[in-house]
Formats: C-alpha cells, sequence, structure tokens
C-alpha cells in the first residue's frame, strides 16, 4: 500500500492519502501536506507539538486536523515530518484526536519550499473506507 499519492488538479494540489487504520491515513495524509511543500528528507525532528481536537465526525476531524497544521506552520514558523496521532469516539460518537508532530523551526538555508499552502479545502474533500482508508484533499496553494 502507497502511503499517498497527487493527482491532476489545475490550479491547486490533490491528494489521496492512505492507511489500514484512521490514524495512519491522517498521518500520512499529513505527511503529504509537507511532501507538497518542502522536501521531509530536510526537515528534523527537533521540537515536538501536541495537537487535541474534536469533532462530531471523523470528515470534519480530518479537516480540523490538517487544518492545525497548516496553522502551526504559518504561526509557529515550523515545518513538520513526524506525526503520531490516537483517535478515539464516545458513547455519543464525538471523535476526539490526540497527536503529536516533530519538527523544526524553518531555516531557510535547508529548507527550500516548492510551494506554500494557504489553506486545506473543503471541495472534494472526503474519506471512504473499502480495503484500506483513504482521504482525498485539495490544498490551495
Amino acid at each position: 500500500m502507497i502511503a499517498f499519492e497527487y493527482l491532476e488538479h489545475t490550479a491547486d494540489i490533490k491528494f489521496r492519502a492512505y492507511g489500514k487504520t484512521p490514524e495512519e491515513m491522517l498521518c500520512n495524509a499529513a505527511a503529504a501536506l509537507f511532501n507538497s511543500m518542502v522536501q521531509p528528507e530536510t526537515i528534523a525532528a527537533k521540537e515536538s507539538w501536541r495537537v487535541e481536537l474534536e469533532a462530531d465526525d471523523l470528515e470534519d476531524l480530518a479537516y480540523k486536523w490538517l487544518s492545525e497544521i497548516v496553522f502551526l506552520f504559518e504561526t509557529e514558523s515550523s515545518v513538520f515530518s513526524a506525526f503520531s496521532v490516537k483517535l478515539d469516539q464516545d458513547a455519543a460518537g464525538l471523535w476526539r484526536l490526540q497527536a503529536e508532530i516533530g519538527g523544526e523551526r524553518i531555516d531557510l538555508k535547508r529548507h527550500a519550499f516548492a510551494n506554500e499552502v494557504k489553506a486545506i479545502t473543503r471541495h472534494k474533500f472526503g474519506i471512504k473506507k473499502n480495503e484500506v482508508w483513504c482521504i482525498q484533499v485539495i490544498l490551495d496553494v
């Protein structure tokens, strides 16, 4: 199974990320997001950030997760290369995400940006489960 693949899109960046579990799918989606901007091998996981989010459904939680990563990129001036996600769903159906993100502050001598993601779009955003979990995302660049 491939972790993610980029798809044709006219102006923005479109990808699908896969996983045997929803957690793996969300980690691979985060990796695809950063791989679209900067070479991951140039990023050392020197620091870590914790993220905790809630949503009524997995799709909304995934959108919040990727949007939070873009927010951290912008506000912390940091790039990320390591993602660990834990999901939980309570009896009422509320989804919770606890994650740890590894990365470092941007160093323009080492981090050459191919693109800069402005936002995650809702257009054609979705999650499906067949043999594996799959998320489709379009990035506004």
